[in-house]
């Protein structure tokens, strides 16, 4: 059996601050959840924890993370900006703020690369939403026929860039982003995120991603790490076996294997005792991390998280 220990592993951003290399996601957290998992993992060693706008639960991990005890400077906290505010992400942060109920985070994301028409927005309700067309269609802030025309992510990019010159966050970064996307946003002369936080996980490797971020000095997060809701990876017989051998648990497995490959790990859970087992970390022997790897050519790649934002050309 492996000897287990809990994460201390840290990354450096390209500002030259350290980030937990394994944090706590909050994705699909209902606010009593969000509450006490945050909290439970504070008081469990970790230091990161990552939230959303939309994921509408800001409130309880700010409370969270004032009861936990543990001093502001020694937690990563990271909030991303939705899409119904592309055009005032300074605005759309301090709201994120007065939500959390904290001075500044330490990371600021484009949640996704694609800009919603909010014209007359002015409450939460409506930020937080996914604006629609009377088609059912989704309701885009862009212009497909002439995308430089309209509103675009490197607009939104150009905005966020200087964010942390406000004070209000340490750093800046996006997600969701394809080696296109970042490569416009260099074509166009404007300043390299210092993170990209994308669906990561053995049956999307992403691996020319990886290769480009590390090529430009961008940190990869990997959300979604264990396969999301309902995921195939924790019925597949290789990994099964991998964890039976080591004796832990296939999401330990999974997250191992992400951290072995020099990334932050996101995985995300509101029960008490998997917090905790996430958070253990063990030395993933080579043989078993080439099985892990291996996978996506046996089981065939798949992307579990494919919102609808047509016509927008996500992930190309």
């Amino acid at each position: 059996m492996v000897q287990l220990t809990n994460s201390t592993a840290t990354v450096t951003l390209n500002t030259g601050a350290s980030i937990p290399q394994l944090g706590l996601g909050t994705w699909r957290s209902t606010d009593e959840e969000a509450y006490n998992a945050v909290l439970h993992a504070l008081k469990s060693g970790y230091r990161h924890i990552d939230s959303a706008a939309i994921y509408k639960n800001e409130g309880p991990v700010g409370k969270a993370i004032r009861d936990s005890g543990v001093p502001r400077d020694q937690i990563f906290v990271t909030t991303k900006l939705w899409g119904t505010q592309h055009r005032d992400p300074k605005f759309a942060l301090e709201l994120s703020l007065k939500r959390l109920g904290l001075d500044y985070v330490d990371l600021y994301l484009i949640h996704w690369p694609v800009a919603f028409n909010a014209e007359g927005f002015t409450t939460d309700e409506q930020f937080l939403s996914v604006p629609e067309k009377a088609d059912g269609n989704r309701d885009l802030d862009w212009n497909q026929q002439d995308p430089e025309a309209g509103w675009n992510f490197k607009k939104t990019w150009e905005l966020v860039q200087d964010l942390p010159a406000t004070g209000l966050t340490r750093a800046v970064g996006v997600s969701n982003f394809s080696v296109n996307n970042l490569k416009a946003l260099e074509a166009a002369g404007l300043k390299t995120p210092s993170v990209n936080q994308v669906e990561l996980h053995p049956l999307l490797p992403q691996d020319e991603l990886i290769a480009y971020a590390k090529e430009k000095g961008i940190i990869i997060e990997a959300y979604s790490p264990l396969g999301s809701q309902d995921s195939p990876l924790f019925s597949d017989e290789i990994l099964k076996s991998i964890a039976e051998s080591n004796g832990v648990s296939v999401a330990q497995v999974l997250i191992n294997w992400g951290l072995k490959r020099g990334y932050v790990v996101l995985p995300k859970s509101v029960h008490t005792t998997r917090v905790e087992d996430n958070f253990k970390v063990f030395d993933l022997k080579e043989e078993d991390f080439e099985k892990v790897s291996q996978l996506v050519k046996t089981i065939g790649e798949k992307r579990l998280i494919v919102p609808n934002w047509a016509p927008f050309p996500t992930f190309e």
